[in-house]
């Protein structure tokens, strides 16, 4: 009903944005598609307390109050700004009124370029006023210093960039059985939650996006405020009750060069094909449920989001020639929460590590730190920099981190040798007909008359049929190489397809190359029988059999013939297995660092793991991330970047469960309820290494999985939660030694003194980096669950003892309950030791937080 108006709203402020951006170039003499020399993209933020935080001062204090102590400190005020819901009893019901002070901080940015810079060449990319008062500005370093001096100015930083990081997981999870039940059954699991994702574009005519795939009816949630961006690409009308909102972000890549508008689209559209990321992790959150996979011209079941009926709001701030820059994320986080989504997940990470004076200070996680204050839970993905320690990208305790795991579900098939010996491998495909072998022939020794040297690295990997014999080929199993190049996006196997069918194979097989190292390949459609050996080891075995098989002439040592046989047995019905959950090699680790030097943070990271392998997605038939999945609409694909959405989509289930519950809270109950075990009852285990990584893993640690693999089910009946405020993070952030000026510089408030670390705040898990003789940790739980009695046992890492008070406990509903540790080293050591702490209810109820000790010091030297 209201989607036309906020497409016409859209339309009016996108002219205005561009006559803006375009007018504010043609000024300073240059063009939005280039830097001046001698420029670049900085990220200012004003003292000044942006709309949200005073919106916050307003109802704790009352309108006339802080009017009267912003005329009377000079930040002026706005009489359209009293609120009318408290967002301390319930900060994400409502929607907020207009607020003119948006306008007015606005105005105030401008002035303070006109007064410092005035008759200088700038370029203002974005307004931030709603989470940080703010802006994003094209100027030379000369000109960022004049900033930086002036008494308005907070932070000046330099823009930096970023990158990106189901058809069987809700099974896998328990869902359909378990947390949809609760929630009413799939039609109505996560009704009313909007799940806004920081990503690339989506296609809005894919059947995961519908609102109209069943007669029960359901409105765009009341609170939200968001609107859907109107483009060529993006026509009135795309948006609807299940994609209530999109809009796109790109000033900071565009003022830089590096947009290439024939491949990166200025709006929130996936429909070239590009942005394919962001339409697979929105299905993977809260896509709709039973939408069929038929890739490759296979069905593969049917596909959920994890939240299938709450809503979808995308900001593309993403895109495939380049990544993104965080000017632009940080303008999408601040428009997510102006908009009022619920949650905020985001699939990227940074490229390299924040510097400064702890790795938490960054414009992107103090934006996320911001939105936490709001109501808004914030995932985030750990990253694909696994498995050494201290490789995680997302850093703060304020934000969720997911790592990435296998699940059960694997698409196997095998070839067999002519001398029995059968390899495994991967691939979505048919195997050969009958059970008759077939001659193998590799590509390099099928040549037209030697057109071409048989060392050229195209066709070894079959990606040209001109220069093979059809005739020589025809009917045998086609041999070819997965080399570097496939990884590069330079070769593909769809082309190996191609080939393979021009020349009439019976089949394909692709064998690794040696220096593919670190490289997972996923299982790949194909419409004729064929498979990858994703092992180098094992490829080094069938290519010793393809060459001893070979028989050539004594004299010339030219092939005389082809002996060695095969056949494919095909890969399109999955198995499952019980050694799953598992945490992949490539999924980051933790300790979590507290900055450019690697120390440890007392942060536990990552949170917890989800599944990130092999996920099946939604995806544009345009796509061209992956030549695999080119014209499919749906695509398999790993990563940390597809274990995020899946706690996003868990986490709309929380919040429509329990609305009232603070960022914190939802935390808490994925993490406390977490599994430790796979599916036979055995430790959770993490691969090690990059290649052959099964044949390395070793049961996993809380810095490879966090509290564990995330139970769906258990987390909406936590029973006991570690809640965490805002104020409990500033304070933390004043304790960092040396802090108070860039605190104050990126909240516009001064600290108080403050001794907190990581290991004091009330997180569902504790962490201690440096354990100097003894140390006292303290946690609070509160019950949201029926009075229980409650008893806490404990196992101590290696090298410490724990003393903890109470042992045991009554705690009514509602209420909480204060439980001391006294923490002791017994050994100097500088290896990590683990143990846990935990809570069990006599109602059924367990809460389980793991217990780390980095460094412990029995005595200094």
């Amino acid at each position: 009903m209201g989607l036309p108006r906020r497409e016409e709203r859209w339309a009016a402020a996108a002219f205005l944005y561009t006559v803006v951006v375009l007018g504010a170039a043609l000024w300073s003499g240059a063009g939005v598609s280039a830097f001046e020399e001698g420029t670049a993209v900085y990220i200012v933020t004003m003292k000044q307390a942006p709309v949200f935080h005073r919106r916050l001062d307003l109802e704790r204090f009352g309108s006339s109050r802080v009017a009267s102590a912003s005329r009377g400190g000079g930040g002026g005020g706005a009489s359209g700004d009293t609120p009318t819901t408290s967002v301390l009893r319930k900060p994400r019901h409502g929607p907020p009124k207009p607020m003119n002070y948006g306008t007015y901080l606005v105005r105030l940015q401008n002035s303070l370029l006109k007064r410092t810079l005035r008759g200088e060449h700038y370029i203002k990319l974005y307004s931030y006023r709603y989470l940080i008062n703010g802006f994003a500005i094209v100027i030379t370093p000369q000109q960022a210093d004049k900033l930086s001096r002036r008494k308005e100015v907070a932070n000046v930083m330099l823009d930096y960039s970023v990158r990106t990081a189901t058809t069987h997981t809700p099974e896998f999870l328990g869902l359909p059985q378990g947390a949809w039940v609760q929630e009413g059954g799939p039609q109505c699991a996560g009704q009313g939650v909007v799940v806004g994702l920081i990503d690339t574009g989506i296609d809005p005519t894919h059947p995961s996006f519908a609102d109209d795939l069943s007669t029960d009816s359901y409105s765009v949630p009341a609170h939200y405020s968001g609107i859907c961006e109107v483009t060529n690409d993006f026509p009135s009308g795309s948006c609807n009750r299940k994609l209530v909102g999109a809009r796109h972000f790109a000033a900071s890549a565009i003022t830089r060069g590096v947009f290439n508008a024939s491949q990166d689209l200025a709006s929130p559209s996936d429909s070239d094909g590009h942005g394919t990321w962001a339409q697979h992790t929105a299905s993977i959150a809260a896509g709709n449920h039973g939408i069929p996979v038929d890739v490759a011209g296979h069905h593969f079941g049917n596909a959920s989001g994890m939240a299938p009926r709450a809503h979808i709001a995308v900001y593309k701030a993403l895109y495939k020639s380049f990544g993104g820059f965080a000017a632009d994320v940080v303008a999408a986080i601040d428009q997510a929460a102006e908009d009022n989504v619920d949650i905020i997940s985001l699939s990227i990470t940074p490229n390299r590590r924040p510097p400064g004076l702890a790795t938490f200070f960054n414009p992107i996680d103090m934006a996320l730190l911001s939105a936490v204050k709001a109501g808004i839970f914030v995932v985030q993905a750990a990253g694909n920099t696994g498995p050494s320690p201290k490789s995680m990208s997302s850093y703060s305790p304020w934000i969720f981190t997911v790592g990435a795991s296998a699940h059960d579900r694997v698409y196997n098939n095998y070839v067999v040798l002519g001398n029995n010996l059968t390899i495994p491998g991967v691939g979505l495909a048919p195997g050969t007909d009958g059970d008759g072998m077939y001659t193998l022939i590799a590509a390099p020794h099928a040549l037209k008359n030697y057109t071409a040297s048989p060392t050229e690295l195209s066709l070894g990997e079959c990606q040209d049929s001109s220069h093979l014999d059809e005739d020589l080929i025809r009917g045998k199993i086609l041999v070819c190489s997965y080399s570097i190049r496939f990884v590069l996006g330079l070769s593909s196997v769809k082309q190996a397809l191609d080939t393979a069918v021009n020349v009439s194979a019976a089949g394909v097989i692709f064998y690794l190359d040696p220096f593919v190292l670190g490289f997972q390949l996923n299982p790949t459609p194909m419409r004729m029988p064929g498979i990858m050996i994703p092992s180098s080891d094992d490829s080094k075995v069938f290519l010793t059999y393809y060459n001893d098989s070979l028989v050539r002439d004594d004299k010339s040592g030219g092939i005389v013939s082809f002996g060695g046989v095969a056949k494919i047995l095909g890969g399109l019905k999955p198995d499952y297995g019980n050694s799953a959950p598992k945490v992949m090699f490539y999924s980051a680790r933790g300790p979590d660092p507290e900055d450019n030097s690697l120390s440890n943070a007392d942060i536990l990271k990552p949170n917890l793991v989800a599944p990130g392998s092999s996920i099946w997605g939604a995806w544009s038939s345009l796509g061209l991330d992956s030549a695999e999945f080119a014209g499919e609409s749906f695509a398999m694909i790993s990563g940390t970047s597809m274990a995020a959405p899946h706690v996003a989509g868990l986490a709309a289930l929380i919040k429509q469960k329990f609305p009232s519950f603070s960022p914190s809270a939802i935390g808490s109950a994925l993490s406390t309820t977490a599994t430790l075990s796979d599916k036979q009852g055995n430790p959770i285990m993490a691969q090690r290494t990059y290649n052959n990584p099964d044949s390395t893993q070793t049961p996993a640690t809380p810095f490879d999985m966090g509290n564990g693999f995330v139970n769906a089910t258990a987390a909406l009946d936590p029973g006991l939660i570690f809640d965490c405020s805002y104020d409990d993070f500033f304070s933390f952030l004043c304790g960092i030694n040396g802090s108070s000026p860039v605190v104050m510089n990126y909240t516009g408030n001064n600290c108080k003194a403050s001794t907190i670390t990581g290991a004091d705040l009330n997180l569902p898990s504790i962490t201690i980096a440096v354990l100097n003789q003894s140390r006292t940790i303290t946690r609070t739980v509160t019950n949201v669950a029926s009075d229980e009695n409650y008893t806490v046992s404990y196992s101590a890492p290696y090298g410490v003892v724990v003393s903890v008070v109470p042992t045991q406990f009554f705690i009514a509903s509602g209420q909480k309950q204060l439980v001391t540790l006294v923490v002791n080293a017994t050994m100097n050591s500088s290896t990590a030791s683990f143990g846990n702490v935990g809570f069990y209810g006599n109602k059924g109820h367990r809460a389980i937080i793991p217990f780390s000790v980095i460094s412990k010091v029995v005595y200094s030297s």
